[in-house]
């Protein structure tokens, strides 16, 4: 990724601190304290002693030509960059929510396509404003949570419990694929279910090559068991054998190239469990070619991609305050 060079200079003014005292929103650093702020964002940049501002100008194009996780997401170290930066504890001639700094910040980032925003985490993030896509370092799903995230993931279950299969689709997975980079995110919908062919949604992803891999997702609401009839809202696996089949041997027509495209990989998503029974036959009755097709996720990898990500819970999964007349806070 690459900034216009007037971009880089004023992002190190920020840095150095290169601003009159009465007016910087920006503590002043010295040599010694700039190689400090590159160490605290783990790198081991060290300042040569030459110039300030053009030496971190250098460096901060150094971090952006690092490798990025699509193209609307700069560095993982660029944005540690960002959120060292703009650390609330380091206001300097405003108050805590340092919204002088965060508008001068802005006023750079803006000409790149990017918008610098506090989270309630009080943490600094990059919006991609073109996409309307957050860009955050690759999440973690597995690392340990938060007691405010744990909070939300126990608030998206009791959503999941009592919500339906075009709830999970349209409030949960849709603005969850287009989180994680995937664009042209699309449902196909229940009205019309003669026009599916076993997918609920298609979507697609760019490589850094330019190429474009195609998705399809087959959405089951309950537990998906090898039991050898549907249970309430339980789905067989064989049924969804099925329907992943008919996908990957359906066309799709992507208008943003006017082309009909075969899908390249397939998701099963379940609301519920995905039963280890379950994994191993569909497992065992795919040949070799096809087995690195399809992948599955269930509801633990939902509610855990969901709150790495951070994003907003749908507006029926939030507590209600009663004094406040009804309205989600």
């Amino acid at each position: 990724m690459k900034f216009k060079e007037r971009t880089l200079d004023r992002i190190a003014d920020m840095i150095c601190g290169n601003f009159k005292s009465e007016e910087s929103f920006f503590p002043y650093k010295s040599s010694s304290y700039i190689t400090r702020f590159f160490q605290d964002c783990d790198t081991e940049y060290k300042h040569d002693g030459s110039t300030r501002s053009a030496w971190v100008s250098w460096v901060i194009k150094e971090i952006l030509a690092e490798p990025q996780q699509n193209s609307n997401t700069p560095s993982e170290t660029f944005l540690r960059v960002i959120r060292n930066l703009m650390d609330q504890d380091d206001a300097c001639n405003e108050d805590s929510k340092r919204m002088g700094a965060l508008a001068l910040l802005n006023s750079e980032l803006y000409r790149e396509g990017f918008e610098a925003f506090y989270a309630d985490d009080k943490q600094c993030y990059l919006r991609h404003l073109p996409t309307n896509t957050i860009a955050t370092a690759s999440p973690n799903p597995h690392r340990p949570f938060s007691v405010s995230e744990l909070k939300r993931r126990d608030q998206l279950i009791t959503y999941l419990n009592e919500s339906s299969e075009d709830m999970l689709i349209e409030d949960i997975l849709l603005p969850l694929f287009r989180q994680l980079g995937f664009h042209r995110v699309t449902a196909a919908g229940h009205t019309d279910k003669a026009l599916e062919y076993g997918k609920d949604i298609w979507m697609k992803h760019t490589l850094p090559t330019q190429h474009i891999l195609y998705f399809g997702i087959q959405v089951k609401k309950g537990k998906l068991d090898s039991a050898g009839t549907t249970k309430g809202s339980n789905a067989n696996v064989a049924e969804i054998h099925n329907q992943v089949t008919m996908m990957l041997g359906h066309e799709i027509f992507d208008p943003e190239t006017s082309k009909r495209v075969l899908v390249d990989h397939a998701f099963i998503v379940a609301g519920g469990e995905i039963t280890k029974a379950a994994r191993n036959w569909i497992g065992n009755k795919l040949d070799a070619t096809k087995r690195s097709q399809i992948m599955f996720m269930d509801r633990d990898d939902i509610l855990n991609l969901f709150v790495v990500t951070n994003l907003p819970l749908p507006i029926q999964a939030l507590p209600i305050d009663a004094e406040d007349d009804g309205i989600p806070f």
